[in-house]
C-alpha cells in the first residue's frame, strides 16, 4: 500500500459556531470555517507532508446527524489522553471513558462526547 487507507473525517454537526469553539477549546488549534456549496466545515489543520489524515466539521441541512452510539468513531491524536480529556467537560462535552491503557506497546485511549453529542475518541503513548 502507497498510503494509510484513511485520507479525511468529516465530523457532523448542528450549530458550527458551538462545535468550532469546542474542538479549539479542546484541542487547542484553530479550525477555519468555509461555506462550500451547500456545506458549511470547519476545517481541522494539516500538516503537509506528516503522518495521518485531516478531516473537518460539517453543518449540512439534511444527511449528517451527529451520534453517540452509531456509526465510526474517530480517534485523534495526542500527547497524552488525559491533558486532552481534562479540557472536554470546561468545553461543554462529556466523558465517557477516561484514560486506558489499551496495553504497553499501543498505548492509551479516551472517549468523550463533543458538544453536538458524537463520540471521539483519542489515542497518545503516553
Amino acid at each position: 500500500m502507497k498510503q494509510n487507507v484513511i485520507s479525511w473525517v468529516e465530523i457532523p454537526v448542528v450549530a458550527m459556531d458551538r462545535a468550532k469553539q469546542f474542538y479549539e477549546s479542546v484541542f487547542k488549534f484553530e479550525i477555519e470555517v468555509q461555506q462550500f456549496n451547500e456545506l458549511l466545515m470547519g476545517w481541522f489543520p494539516y500538516a503537509d507532508g506528516k503522518a495521518g489524515a485531516s478531516g473537518s466539521l460539517v453543518q449540512y441541512r439534511d444527511g449528517y446527524v451527529p451520534s453517540d452510539s452509531r456509526g465510526p468513531v474517530v480517534y485523534f491524536a495526542c500527547e497524552d489522553v488525559q491533558e486532552v480529556l481534562d479540557r472536554v467537560e470546561d468545553a461543554g462535552g462529556q466523558i465517557v471513558q477516561p484514560k486506558t491503557l489499551i496495553n504497553e506497546a499501543i498505548g492509551f485511549m479516551g472517549v468523550f462526547l463533543d458538544s453536538e453529542g458524537n463520540r471521539i475518541a483519542l489515542h497518545s503513548t503516553q
